[in-house]
């Protein structure tokens, strides 16, 4: 792999055309940091879809693509003299070092949870008043679950055993059953929200990342309906011509590839 001094020389090459794009080229002169903010979190995503297909080439490309975005938004910070890169990165430093006390410092921990626990913990001496205030509001609403049950994790805030997650995981969903049965919908998608809470949560336990999880899912019934979709394209028949027993046939073909 490249030295360190190489990367730093490839580093502050990449910052050299962020300041020529800058001063050079139409499109990049007229971007602030609201207008690239929806082409960040898709560069995100992308980045995502890449480490879940396990393209490293491709994951290679999307980190260059989302370090160009960090690099994009420090230049913008120093133009009205809030901030450049060098701060940006004193700061990370600075945070990492200070809630890493088991390696910076004198304090010593056992195993991974408590050094969760303790960053949790100097983040509220830090001056937060909650544990979720970290938690982005943002965030799209699975995600934002189990990261808020990580976060209160950290100070205690669990259940001992995974069966006892799993009962409320059936408690919850014998409540949506009523629900339905009653037939009002206000509750209905109130104790479905509580259902997903509870699954997400079991998942936790299971070692299992719920968001992985759904979108391998998605990504399976993403191939078996496109493999429908071929084999009704090669019959000449269109999707909507089909019975539900005819594309059953197809579908389970699918499931056996």
């Amino acid at each position: 792999m490249n030295s360190r001094k190489t990367q730093l020389q490839a580093f502050e090459r990449l910052l050299d055309i962020m300041d020529d794009l800058r001063e050079k080229c139409p499109w990049d002169k007229k971007q602030t940091m609201q207008t690239l903010r929806h082409l960040t979190i898709e560069e995100t995503y992308e980045l995502g879809d890449a480490i879940l297909d396990n393209d490293l080439s491709e994951v290679k490309k999307e980190l260059g693509d989302l370090l160009l975005h960090i690099v994009f938004y420090a230049k913008i910070g120093s133009e009205t003299n809030d901030f450049d890169m060098a701060d940006v990165c004193n700061e990370i430093c600075d945070k990492l070092i200070h809630r890493h006390p088991h390696i910076y410092s004198d304090v010593v921990v056992k195993d991974e949870e408590e050094v969760k626990q303790n960053w949790e913990k100097l983040k509220l001496k830090e001056g937060k008043k909650s544990v979720l205030e970290g938690v982005p509001k943002s965030l799209p609403a699975l995600v934002k679950a189990s990261r808020i049950q990580d976060k209160v994790k950290g100070v205690g805030f669990d259940w001992e055993e995974s069966h006892q997650v799993w009962d409320k995981v059936q408690e919850e969903l014998e409540e949506l059953q009523v629900e339905v049965e009653a037939g009002d919908q206000d509750k209905i998608e109130a104790e479905f929200g509580d259902v997903l809470f509870s699954m997400i949560n079991y998942a936790r336990f299971l070692n299992v990342n719920p968001e992985d999880a759904l979108e391998r899912t998605n990504k399976k019934f993403i191939k078996r309906f496109q493999y429908l979709e071929s084999k009704a394209g090669e019959l000449g028949k269109p999707l909507m011509d089909m019975t539900l027993a005819e594309m059953d046939v197809f579908w389970n073909e699918a499931k056996k590839l």
